[in-house]
């Protein structure tokens, strides 16, 4: 019996889906020249939750292509490298003349050599890490890090400036890196742990909702520092340990 050749129609579904992602990032670079700056990060946010339903919905429908593979490193590359640099400058950077220009196309380039080695070593690299900060975990942090300074003193929001210039350098910088962070595509520690992981869950989901401003920023700076704690200080610890247990091995 013949398979049941699929609509082509059904190709559009994640291709519209990325479509999205790039008209909310589109949206953001709208609205910060217009100085809506909250309005902006919250259409960084959406474009976010955008990206991460179309991949899902390509492989729920086997859909996958290597055209929308492109389309979503391109519609990537708009929405959450230069969509957050834009917001940057027009929210911050802007007050430091060309430094600030240099400090938001820095975030810019960092984030295209994110999605151009992402692109190149997919196959080749394990599932449960990302090698370097993934392009969208860093416009949601741009995004957060403004509700955030929202939520500050005014005496405290002075600093926001010399804050945002350092975090446009400071995401480049982490996302060309060789940080692993965790990917969240293998589950077997929530297979395991379903009733404690629903009670981290529902804790977290209720501390969003109760400050969103300010633990949407700080849940963003735990995933960065994870990542960085993980690399620089578990993974050497763990190596150390494998190579003190081989090392009778070869006596």
């Amino acid at each position: 019996m013949m398979e049941r050749k699929k609509h082509r129609g059904v190709y559009l579904l994640p291709n519209m889906i990325t479509t999205m992602s790039l008209f909310f990032g589109f949206l953001a670079m709208v609205w910060a020249m217009q100085g809506q700056y909250e309005t902006a990060a919250v259409s960084l946010l959406l474009a976010a939750l955008m990206d991460g339903l179309d991949g899902k919905v390509a492989r729920l429908t086997n859909t996958s292509s290597e055209f929308g593979v492109q389309y979503d490193s391109l519609a990537d590359l708009a929405a959450f490298g230069i969509a957050p640099a834009v917001l940057l400058w027009q929210w911050q950077l802007q007050q430091f003349g060309r430094a600030g220009i240099a400090a938001a196309f820095f975030y810019t380039a960092c984030g295209a050599l994110r999605l151009a080695r992402f692109n190149i070593s997919a196959a080749a690299t394990g599932k449960r890490f990302f090698i370097g900060l993934p392009i969208p975990a860093g416009a949601c942090t741009v995004a957060c890090f403004i509700f955030f300074v929202g939520r500050l003193s005014d005496a405290v929001a002075e600093a926001a400036p010399y804050a945002a210039f350092a975090l446009a350098i400071a995401l480049g910088l982490v996302m060309v890196s060789s940080v692993r962070y965790f990917s969240f595509k293998e589950y077997d520690f929530l297979r395991a742990h379903p009733v404690r992981s629903m009670l981290v869950f529902f804790a977290l989901l209720a501390l969003v909702i109760a400050a969103p401003g300010i633990m949407g920023f700080l849940l963003c700076a735990v995933y960065i520092g994870g990542g960085l704690l993980y690399t620089f200080v578990v993974l050497p610890q763990r190596n150390r340990r494998l190579l003190r247990a081989l090392a009778p091995q070869d006596d």
